[in-house]
C-alpha cells in the first residue's frame, strides 16, 4: 500500500474496502491485457515495469492506464447501481433491534458509496489528465509519479516524495 492514505485506510474499514476494491480492479485489469503492444494490443504490468525512464509516459503506457482507469470507472457505477437497487427494497420488519441493523447496514453502505463517489471523480480527473497529456508527472514539482506508484494508486497526482512532504504538513500544522 502506498503511503497517501495509508494511516487512514487502518483506521477506517470503509477506505480500506475502497482501497481494497482499487487493488481488485486494477489486478483484474493487468491479469486481463494482453502481452504484445505491438499489435495494439495493451502492456502488462510487467512489461511496464521493464521499459525504461526514456520510454516513461508513451502512448503505450498511457492507454495501459486510461484502460485500468476506464475499467475502475465501470466497476465503481456498477457498485453505485447496485447499491441504488439495494436500498429500494425496502423490508418492513417488527423487531427494533432487526430494523437497527438495517439502517446501520444501509448507512455503511451509503458511506462506502460516498468514498467511491469522490474516488470516482479523482478516476475522471485522471482519464482527463490523460487526455491532455498531464498524467504521470507531479502536479507540485513535475517530476514523474512513477510507474509502481501508478500502479499501485491510478489516481496519483503526486509524487512519493511530495506526497511525504504534503502529509507531515499535515501532521505538523493539522488539516
Amino acid at each position: 500500500m502506498d503511503k497517501e492514505n495509508a494511516h487512514d485506510s487502518f483506521s477506517n474499514p470503509i477506505e480500506a474496502a475502497v482501497d481494497s476494491k482499487v487493488r481488485e480492479v486494477a489486478t483484474k485489469t493487468s491479469k486481463s491485457t494482453p502481452a504484445l503492444p505491438a499489435d495494439g494490443a495493451l502492456l502488462t504490468e510487467e512489461q511496464l515495469l521493464k521499459m525504461g525512464e526514456k520510454d516513461y509516459m508513451n502512448k503505450a503506457q498511457l492507454a495501459f492506464f486510461k484502460a485500468r482507469l476506464q475499467q475502475l470507472e465501470r466497476d465503481l457505477r456498477k457498485n453505485a447501481d447496485e447499491t441504488t437497487e439495494h436500498l429500494r427494497e425496502t423490508v418492513l420488519v417488527p423487531d427494533p433491534a432487526d430494523r437497527a441493523t438495517i439502517e446501520e447496514e444501509h448507512a455503511l453502505e451509503l458511506r462506502t458509496r460516498d468514498r467511491e463517489r469522490k474516488l470516482l471523480k479523482k478516476v475522471q480527473q485522471s482519464i482527463a489528465s490523460i487526455d491532455s497529456g498531464d498524467y504521470g508527472w507531479c502536479e507540485e514539482t513535475g517530476d514523474p509519479i512513477g510507474i509502481p506508484r501508478l500502479l499501485a494508486r491510478p489516481t496519483a497526482t503526486l509524487s512519493l516524495e511530495a506526497q511525504q512532504r504534503r502529509e507531515l504538513k499535515q501532521k505538523l500544522y493539522g488539516d
